[in-house]
């Protein structure tokens, strides 16, 4: 996969322990395994993602296997495309937009893909880069990837912000998106906690120009999260942390045990 210069727009090589194209623009690739490809005015305009702290209660949550079932069936998704299309290579290129601390990136890459990861987090990126040798993980925007045009075979963009225009150009003909985004119930318990009033999610469109939707699941479950600790960081990953009433926000610190059901829309789009 072709990586391209972020300022003028020249493939990128690696040369010791740099990226550098022709117009000699230099990235440094980080002890920790990533290579922060934002322009400095990228740098200055754009939101710098999660957190040290979101991203280490991230982490904690994930592994602690709460959302399991989206592992599994963005697996299954990506096996099936890989025996039944002939478009999707066994081998072959993905990219992980808005990949964060690389759960789920992981996942992928342990069945045999080559995985390149983006996300603005360089906390998170430090992270995903270590989680095994075939992610490349990169700091860069969604709607500006550096990459060059038809490169990749797969995207997936896990609740993350969806852009759809940047995914047809990176993308080859007849290449998928996979994307994943809460349904409309999802967490409905947690919400009851926290609000008064409880009113169910807003879920996206699901028709974009130039993307053709395949297939639709919902993935649904119930878990039962164990102690304070993985409530807030529960909590930290949704918008909620940041709009709850401290009324609610204390209500859900007095709890020790959190039962609520999860759910999750999976959509598979194709490249027309």
């Amino acid at each position: 996969m072709d990586l391209i210069c972020p300022i003028c727009g020249s493939k990128l090589n690696t040369f010791d322990k740099s990226l550098v194209c022709s117009g000699h623009h230099c990235f440094d690739i980080a002890r920790q395994g990533y290579v922060n490809l934002l322009t400095v005015q990228q740098k200055h305009s754009l939101h710098p993602g999660d957190t040290r702290v979101q991203v280490l209660s991230r982490r904690a949550f994930l592994e602690a296997g709460y959302y399991a079932p989206i592992a599994e069936a963005l697996i299954a998704a990506a096996k099936a495309l890989t025996v039944n299309s002939n478009e999707i290579r066994p081998s072959g290129e993905l990219l992980d937009v808005g990949c964060g601390e690389g759960y789920y990136t992981q996942a992928a890459a342990e069945e045999g893909k080559d995985v390149y990861a983006f996300d603005m987090s360089k906390y998170a990126l430090m992270k995903c880069a270590r989680r095994h040798p075939a992610i490349h993980a990169f700091a860069a925007s969604i709607y500006d990837l550096p990459l060059d045009e038809a490169c990749a075979d797969m995207v997936m963009s896990i609740f993350a912000p969806f852009g759809a225009d940047e995914f047809l150009r990176v993308l080859k003909p007849g290449g998928y998106v996979l994307k994943v985004e809460p349904a409309h119930d999802h967490l409905l318990e947690m919400k009851q906690v926290l609000y008064d009033q409880v009113y169910e999610n807003r879920e996206a469109p699901q028709a974009y120009a130039g993307l053709t939707l395949r297939s639709e699941q919902v993935i649904r479950d119930r878990i039962i999260v164990q102690g304070q600790q993985m409530i807030h960081a529960l909590f930290q990953m949704t918008p909620y942390f940041y709009r709850s009433p401290k009324a609610g926000a204390k209500r859900l610190r007095a709890l020790e045990e959190l039962d609520t059901r999860i759910s999750f829309r999976l959509a598979l789009y194709q490249k027309q």
